[in-house]
């Protein structure tokens, strides 16, 4: 499916004349043709391979299963990312049962970089060949660089809660999309913080995340896999640490 995505898309990226669509009456959700081509070409891979499975996909929906497995798609995570000619947007695909996401790929066709994690392990494959994923250690909220894709974040609450944390952080970086989980999972940053997520948007980072050895939840502690406000960590020490400023919002 990556493999079918990747074909898909690069022959979009970077070109003049591309046209994006606004999902939004208010605000600015672009969609475009290489988002909806992406999907099309993975879900004619899991119709071919795995046609008892369910789908949930940002662009054509839910397709009903019966397997108990859903293929969770978001064939352009970062979107705006993509129509600025910029290298940190990327397929995700995600396996779930009802328990949630146990497969996760985040696949970055420019860069030529793919990052894989299920069951307790977790890879990355690109220009430098294969490795081992595993996250950072760092311990302290002083230590920790932080990410988030929008500097707004989302409500102004969400955002002042962002703050919160970044104020107490050493680095603070924006404007990532999936990239940021995966640089995550590469042992690279501590936390990625980000709310008005969906389901396509983090289930894939959420098991990629995990089989690296870190922990995804929403801010209170509990599952993340519907989205919403999402709170990815390198290792529970540092994941205690953030969520006890964002439960105060």
């Amino acid at each position: 499916m990556a493999d079918a995505a990747r074909a898909a898309i690069l022959p979009f990226f970077r070109q003049s004349d591309l046209q994006a669509e606004n999902k939004l009456e208010a605000g600015f959700d672009p969609v475009t043709a290489a988002d909806r081509a992406a999907e099309q070409a993975m879900r004619a891979v899991l119709a071919k391979h795995c046609p008892d499975d369910g789908i949930l996909g940002e662009e054509f929906g839910q397709s009903a299963g019966s397997s108990g497995r859903v293929w969770v798609l978001d064939p352009i995570d970062g979107t705006r990312g993509f129509i600025s000619g910029t290298p940190t947007w990327g397929v995700l695909i995600a396996l779930a049962t009802e328990t949630g996401p146990f497969l996760g790929v985040i696949d970055q066709p420019y860069i030529g970089e793919r990052f894989v994690g299920c069951d307790g392990q977790a890879f990355a494959q690109g220009p430098m060949g294969k490795t081992t994923l595993t996250t950072r250690k760092t311990r302290t909220l002083d230590q920790a660089i932080v990410f988030t894709t929008f500097p707004e974040v989302g409500t102004e609450v969400e955002a002042e809660a962002f703050r919160a944390v970044a104020q107490q952080a050493k680095l603070t970086r924006y404007g990532m999309d999936c990239y940021a989980y995966a640089l995550l999972a590469a042992g690279q940053v501590d936390l990625v913080i980000e709310a008005g997520l969906n389901p396509y948007d983090i289930q894939a980072p959420i098991a990629l995340i995990q089989a690296a050895g870190g922990i995804v939840t929403d801010w209170h502690g509990n599952p993340a896999h519907d989205g919403g406000r999402v709170l990815a960590a390198a290792n529970p020490d540092i994941h205690a640490a953030a969520l006890e400023v964002l439960r105060r919002f």
